[in-house]
């Protein structure tokens, strides 16, 4: 594709078919990512992989549970708390991959050029006809000092974005934007 088309075409994917993504193509994605722009080159970012369905649906009902109980701790407003518990919601819409994008510092600009890499990223799988959906509401949890020693992230790494990747099962409509609010500066 060429990159406005992508651009134009990338979607928020939150129905996934049952087919599997392959590491190579993780990787490739991943690679993708890192070529993101960075403040000063300083490249902050690593990536956390998951490719095991079942697992990545565990977290989620995990994380989803924590949230319901700790929404506002989380600081988000309360009307996430009826997508939370509504029956059958799976915080990442039962997708086969999980792709964590980690700052590895906590430099001023770190986190914004995690942003970037994940753009990077949804927009390369975009490319490759794979859905992605950026999953917010489920960095709190994966930030919990005992969640990342359990998925072994590395110490000082902090979740910036969760992104679940699959093909998808049709691709959603546009929604729609607003037409660009410009200040022209004097």
């Amino acid at each position: 594709m060429e990159l406005m088309d992508v651009l134009k075409k990338r979607r928020a994917v939150r129905e996934y078919t049952d087919a599997r993504l392959e590491a190579a193509t993780i990787e490739r994605l991943i690679t993708a990512a890192t070529l993101a722009p960075s403040a000063m080159n300083e490249q902050p970012w690593a990536f956390a992989a998951l490719l095991d369905r079942k697992r990545i649906e565990g977290y989620g009902e995990r994380a989803k549970w924590w949230l319901l109980e700790n929404l506002h701790a989380a600081g988000f407003e309360e009307r996430f708390h009826e997508t939370l518990s509504a029956p059958g919601y799976a915080l990442f819409y039962n997708a086969p991959a999980l792709v964590l994008v980690l700052a590895k510092s906590s430099a001023s600009q770190a986190m914004e050029d995690c942003c970037l890499a994940a753009e990077n990223l949804m927009l390369a799988a975009r490319d490759e006809g794979i859905g992605s959906c950026w999953i917010g509401l489920a960095r709190p949890w994966l930030n919990l000092p005992e969640t990342k020693k359990e998925l072994r992230l590395p110490k000082g790494c902090e979740v910036v974005a969760p992104i679940v990747l699959g093909y998808p099962k049709e691709w959603p409509e546009p929604h729609g934007r607003n037409p660009a609010e410009i200040y022209w500066l004097a």
